[in-house]
């Protein structure tokens, strides 16, 4: 079974996405903020880790620049509803980082589980 880790400070988010990758049949971890994601990431370790861009603690950004570095195979999604900048601009950012694919929320649910199946099998 496939492990994913989910990192976005909105628990509703967390609980959607938690929902539609569960029962996809995929074994998956939730983190609040970055900053406990790597705390996860290094306990457990993870196939795919799908994170929020805009939170407290530590944002997505330096998140997926401090996994690249240590795993830099390792697929990644960013995902950004925006913030003080529009998510187009975060999203940007995010996909010139490493094995990085890149989705604007409310992120879509057939969108989502064909790019975790499409990057698990790359």
């Amino acid at each position: 079974m496939k492990r994913i880790l989910i990192i976005d400070d909105e628990k509703a988010v967390l609980l959607m996405l938690r929902q539609i990758l569960e029962m996809a049949g995929y074994e998956v971890f939730e983190a609040l903020n970055g900053q406990d994601g790597m705390v996860l990431f290094d306990e457990y370790g993870f196939d795919l880790v799908i994170t929020d861009m805009v939170m407290p603690v530590q944002d997505g950004l330096k998140t997926i620049m401090a996994i690249t570095e240590m795993y830099p195979q390792l697929p990644i999604i960013a995902i950004s509803g925006g913030g003080a900048v529009p998510k187009e601009r975060y999203l940007t950012v995010a996909g010139y980082l490493g094995q990085v694919r890149t989705m604007p929320k409310p992120v879509d649910r057939l969108e989502l589980l064909d790019t975790v199946e499409e990057l698990l099998k790359e």
